[in-house]
Formats: C-alpha cells, structure tokens, sequence
C-alpha cells in the first residue's frame, strides 16, 4: 500500500511540475533517467537484489540540481521474498559536458518487506556517476555507483548499489 501510494505522489508531482515547464519554457531544466539497479543489501545476512532506479531532476543551474530518486530492490533475504525501496532527494552537482560525472546527497526514506515483516526508516543516499551523451536530449547512465544507508529492523545498514540507464532531457 505504501509503495502504491508513494510511486502515485511522485508520478503526479514529476506531472504537475512537467506541464507547467512546458508552458512556461522551464522544459530545459528537466532530467528524468531510469534503469537497472543492484544492490549488495548488507542485511544479515547480506544479500544481492536486483532492481531498479528512477529519478527526476530539475535544473537550478547548469551544474546544479534537484533530485528526486526512487530505488526498488527485490530478492530473496534469509531465503525469503523481499523487496527494499528507498524514496530519497537532495542536491546533484554535475560537469555538464559530453561526458558528464556528477554527484549527489540525498536523503528520505527506506522500506523493507519480506516474509509478513515491514519496517520503515531514514534513509540517505551518497553518490556519484556518468552520463554520456548519445543525442541532444539523451545520454546512457553509464554507471552511478550509490552508499544507501538505512536503519531497517533496528540495525544500521550501509549497502552499495550500482545501476545504469537512460537519461532523457526536456525541452530544446
């Protein structure tokens, strides 16, 4: 229930700010990229889930933005079903080139359900990665490499996660 209602907040609030860009000429200063995401959960015991890896990102400068990211992971986590999600946001630098390395700190939140157990906690997202362009408004992620910090269960946990994609530009 909590993942259906948070993927309907973020799908209406990247609409509601989408529309009003488009009208207004903001459009340039929108990123949205999506891909494929490992995790290495350092649950006990630490496992390896696959996934994925949604964000959204608005432009305030040409090297400086907004993010907004969405992390699902799935696997088995003791030999159960288990998913992780992480809702985070924060500031992005980026070197907007070509080739385009950036990096981020985001912080939210962390959910964890597997075998009848659910539990919720904070959660931050330290990271950095490589776009590289392949036309005018879209680049292939080529590696975003993250250290997801969460507090699950009661017990700190600092899982790395990798994940590619595409990175698609709007406006001109």
């Amino acid at each position: 229930m909590l993942r259906r209602l948070c993927l309907l907040v973020t799908f209406v609030l990247m609409c509601g700010v989408l529309v009003p860009a488009r009208a207004q000429g903001l459009a340039d200063k929108i990123e949205l990229s999506a891909g494929y995401a490992y995790m290495h959960f350092k649950s006990s015991p630490a496992v390896n889930l696959n996934g994925f890896d949604v964000s959204g990102e608005y432009k305030l400068r040409d090297w400086l933005g907004g993010v907004a990211d969405v992390g699902g992971e799935f696997g088995k986590v003791g030999g159960v079903s288990s998913h992780v999600y992480t809702y985070t946001f924060g500031p992005q630098v980026s070197w907007p080139r070509r080739i385009s390395p950036f990096a981020h700190a985001l912080f939210g939140f962390g959910y964890f359900s597997g075998g009848g157990y659910t539990n919720r906690s904070l959660a931050a997202n330290y990271g950095a990665g490589v776009d590289v362009k392949i036309k005018a408004k879209l680049s292939w992620r080529v590696i975003e490499g993250d250290l997801v910090t969460t507090r699950l269960g009661g017990v700190s946990e600092h899982s790395t996660r990798i994940s590619t994609g595409i990175v698609y530009r709007f406006g001109r």
